[in-house]
């Protein structure tokens, strides 16, 4: 598909930013792999919390944050708000489609947090997978070893035996939705990488759109509204809802659209490592062999599947 075949508001930049804004603007984006980093962390201290109601409440703070940094930065968010239909089906649907899912699994599994976690980040595979599937592109054996490779991870999380990884028929439904997740972020990643014209300001709209539909969600499915009853409960959901969900979207679409997305696709792979390290580091999760096993199959999946663009080619 040509940029010919989309609205000339939402055609990717014609003339790339200089070396040093792509530098800057890596860097920006690299803020989002360390917030993101602490996600798994604190939505499993906040998973008593129905799933519904932690997107609605999460994504209301993380408009608040980004209209907050957009008024400091004298930008309109209500400017930015006026986009063509196909940006907010993506933009909505990524960010309440991939939350959705992901709380979700964290609340059916509580005690699954590392599972959970190393499935949901599948997603670095999945944008390689998916951005080799577009016009212009195509699978290579490296492609295909990487995913077989993930693939493995994923087996061993819920096959494994001791070590921290427990196969749990009950939990099923908590990995589909993980790995759904994943495969939501990773289209909503390079769908939206054909945008490029699109402020970033307009990421406040969609987490507003976001949050009211799991309010809408919240009130209409599940029968009760739950908040922490402790002083880390609380921490933690605004941390998650002002960090990981809120300021970590909006450096990131700054990333995607002006920085290299080559470096910040390789700096994503570190995140399945050092999360699960901080579940097991505050004592949300065990650690043992196949914990660390599965972490090193699914990076080096995607690591695999990527290596041209590593390489720089």
């Amino acid at each position: 598909m040509s940029a010919d075949a989309f609205p000339e508001s939402i055609r990717p930049h014609a003339s790339p930013p200089s070396v040093s804004e792509v530098r800057r603007a890596t860097g920006i984006g690299a803020i989002a792999i360390l917030l993101w980093s602490t996600a798994a962390l604190l939505t499993s201290l906040s998973s008593a919390m129905p799933p519904l109601q932690l997107v609605a409440v999460t994504f209301g703070l993380a408009f608040l944050t980004g209209s907050t940094i957009a008024a400091v930065r004298g930008r309109s968010v209500l400017g930015a708000m006026r986009q063509p239909l196909p940006v907010w089906l993506v933009g909505v649907g990524g960010l309440f489609g991939y939350h959705a899912c992901l709380f979700l699994a964290f609340h059916l599994a509580p005690t699954s947090a590392v599972e959970v976690n190393l499935l949901n980040y599948l997603w670095p595979l999945c944008i390689v997978l998916f951005s080799a599937l577009l016009p212009g592109e195509r699978l290579k054996p490296g492609h295909v070893a990487g995913a077989l490779c993930g693939l493995a991870g994923t087996a061993l999380i819920v096959s494994g035996r001791g070590g921290g990884l427990h196969l749990d028929g009950g939990n099923l439904a908590a990995y589909g939705a993980a790995l759904a997740a994943a495969l939501i972020w990773g289209a909503y990643s390079v769908l939206s990488r054909r945008f490029g014209s699109v402020p970033t300001e307009a990421v406040s709209g969609f987490c507003l759109v976001t949050a009211l539909l799991g309010l809408t969600g919240h009130l209409l499915f599940e029968e009760a509204t739950v908040w922490p009853q402790e002083m880390l409960g609380w921490f933690a959901l605004l941390a998650l809802g002002i960090g990981p969900d809120g300021l970590a979207f909006f450096v990131w679409d700054h990333g995607m659209k002006r920085g290299d997305i080559r470096a910040l696709g390789v700096l994503s792979y570190a995140v399945p490592p050092a999360s699960t390290l901080l579940l097991i580091l505050f004592g949300q999760a065990s650690g043992g062999w196949t914990v660390w096993a599965a972490c090193a199959l699914i990076a080096g999946g995607a690591v695999m599947a990527s290596w041209d663009m590593i390489r720089g080619k």
